[in-house]
C-alpha cells in the first residue's frame, strides 16, 4: 500500500504550473521580444521550425486560461491549506526544503505567467495609448 504524500503532490503541481505557464511565454512573450528587438526573422524562422508556436499563438485565450487556473490551484495548495509536516527531524527538514522550493518554484511560474500576460495584452495597447 502506498502512502499519499501531499508534499510530494504540491511538488508535481508546482513543476506542472511552471511548465504551463512557460507556454505563455514562449506563445506570446518571446515573439513579441524579438520582432521588438528587430529580429522578425527570428520569430519567422521560430514558428517556420516549430508550427505549434502559431497554434499556440492563436489559442492564447485558452493558453494564459488554462496555465492561471492551474497557477491558482496551485496556491491554494500551497498557501491554503494545511502545511504540517512530520514530527521525524529528518522527515521535518526534507519536508521544509520541499515547500520552500516549491514556493519559488510558484514565484517563477507567476512571474514567468505575468510577463506572458504582459507581452500579449497590454503591451501594444500601453504603446499605443502613449503614442511610441
Amino acid at each position: 500500500m502506498t502512502e499519499h504524500n501531499p508534499a510530494l503532490k504540491r511538488t508535481g503541481l508546482s513543476w506542472i504550473s511552471l511548465f504551463a505557464s512557460s507556454g505563455t511565454l514562449i506563445c506570446c512573450a518571446l515573439p513579441i521580444l524579438l520582432v521588438t528587438l528587430g529580429m522578425g526573422a527570428a520569430v519567422a524562422a521560430l514558428t517556420s521550425n516549430f508550427p505549434f508556436l502559431i497554434t499556440l499563438s492563436q489559442h492564447k485565450a485558452w493558453v494564459f486560461s488554462g496555465s492561471g487556473a492551474l497557477l491558482l490551484i496551485t496556491g491554494s495548495l500551497m498557501y491554503y491549506r494545511d502545511r504540517a509536516c512530520p514530527t521525524d527531524p529528518a522527515l521535518g527538514r526534507l519536508c521544509n526544503r520541499t515547500q520552500i522550493w516549491n514556493r519559488r518554484i510558484y514565484r517563477t511560474s507567476m512571474a514567468v505567467w505575468c510577463l506572458g500576460f504582459f507581452a500579449a495584452y497590454l503591451a501594444l495597447p500601453l504603446r499605443m495609448l502613449l503614442n511610441v
